[in-house]
């Protein structure tokens, strides 16, 4: 089904106004939400998403609407993945939690820019050479290989880019405010923040290489591959606020990616034999294969995803790293934040962990005595803790 230019604009201003509340009403003002504020607006955006997927069942039919679901939960499951890279980026950078918004909010933007250029130029591709299809299966399977084998953990934001940064541009090791420049003995100067903006555009144009052929696997309706790659970035905002403390717990959620991602390589590399019109494959003709329909894949998605999240939430390995995970994080914001209530807070935050570590196996926790950087950074804390104790 062809959608009219009349129904992509409208789509298309509903998502830029979105973006545009987003930003007058909860970005502009630098604060850290509640986990209150954080689900209401979690569980609004999720809702209008899937109301645009009935409203995409009703006018444009089961095969539409399940296209759609499929490329959305897919996508969604992907941008949660997405956030591991952008908490990994902030920690590393150490961005103040109540700027960490705004940062945020750019990377779903230009995540949104960059895949919406992906999606054209694959549409493009797709529909002049047939080929494109094998391409973009082997691309899957290469990245459900590098999932499987990564070893996670890396907590440097690092790469070409920044480091040139560092090297030519000036840049004030100290944030102020949300700002991108500052102004220092009298010099214009770039500040962390501007640094953390290119890191999560770098990584969110990798993130697209994958995250692209991945849909295309399930539909190649573009309309559908936009509406669906939208919608999963609307509310990642608020999403990363709400499962920020479980996100390290979710320790198998790779291995299920990768196997989402390496079943979607499979069904795009038989769809091409099926349209196969390569002169060494069968000599150009297509190849009777089984192909992989659109419910089934939502199935498969779908199941994958939920076991996944309940071996990971039950996982002793996963509450190891994320108690270990979170100690980490709070104390390195303890010790580069200045806002007294604020480490008040992430003192009660890390008072809490350090109970929650006590309930770990005898394993784990001698795992984390053996961890020496963990260890120096709590025993930072409390020493800093107990010195504006006495001053006060």
């Amino acid at each position: 089904m062809s959608v009219s230019p009349l129904v992509w604009w409208l789509t298309i201003l509903a998502i830029v106004g979105l973006l545009a509340f987003d930003f007058v009403f909860h970005v502009r003002k630098a604060h850290i939400p509640t986990l209150r504020e954080a689900g209401l607006w979690s569980a609004l955006y999720v809702g209008i998403a899937l109301l645009f997927g009935v409203g995409v069942w009703v006018f444009g039919g089961s095969t539409m609407g399940t296209e759609y679901f499929a490329g959305y939960v897919t996508e969604k499951a992907l941008s949660v993945d997405n956030l591991f890279v952008f908490l990994i980026i902030m920690s590393s950078f150490s961005v103040p939690r109540a700027d960490q918004q705004k940062v945020l909010l750019f990377g779903i933007v230009f995540s949104l820019i960059a895949r919406t250029g992906f999606i054209f130029l694959g549409a493009a591709l797709i529909n002049t050479f047939a080929w494109v299809f094998y391409l973009f299966g082997l691309i899957l399977l290469l990245t459900a290989g590098n999932l499987i084998k990564s070893e996670g953990g890396d907590d440097e934001a690092d790469n070409f880019v920044i480091r040139l940064a560092r090297r030519f541009l000036r840049t004030s090791p100290h944030y102020d405010g949300d700002k991108l420049f500052t102004v220092e003995d009298g010099k214009r100067v770039m500040t962390p923040m501007l640094l953390v903006m290119v890191a999560i555009g770098g990584t969110d144009i990798l993130f697209a290489l994958d995250s692209i052929p991945a849909i295309f696997g399930l539909t190649q309706n573009t309309y559908i591959v936009f509406t669906a790659t939208a919608f999963s970035l609307l509310g990642l905002r608020q999403l990363y606020f709400l499962i920020d403390g479980l996100l390290d717990r979710l320790v198998y959620l790779s291995y299920g990616l990768a196997a989402i991602l390496g079943f979607i390589g499979v069904k795009l590399i038989l769809h091409a034999l099926h349209e196969n019109n390569v002169p060494f494959i069968n000599d150009g003709e297509p190849v009777p294969v089984v192909e992989i329909s659109t419910p089934v894949s939502l199935s498969v998605i779908i199941g994958v995803l939920v076991i996944t999240v309940i071996a990971s939430l039950l996982s002793p390995k996963g509450k190891a790293v994320n108690a270990s995970s979170t100690v980490r994080r709070r104390a390195k914001e303890y010790l580069h934040c200045d806002d007294p209530a604020e480490r008040a807070r992430l003192i009660e935050v890390l008072k809490g962990e350090e109970e929650r570590l006590k309930g770990l196996s005898p394993r784990a926790r001698k795992a984390l005595k053996e961890d020496t950087e963990l260890v120096e950074l709590v025993n930072k804390v409390r020493e800093e803790h107990a010195r504006e104790s006495a001053s006060t």
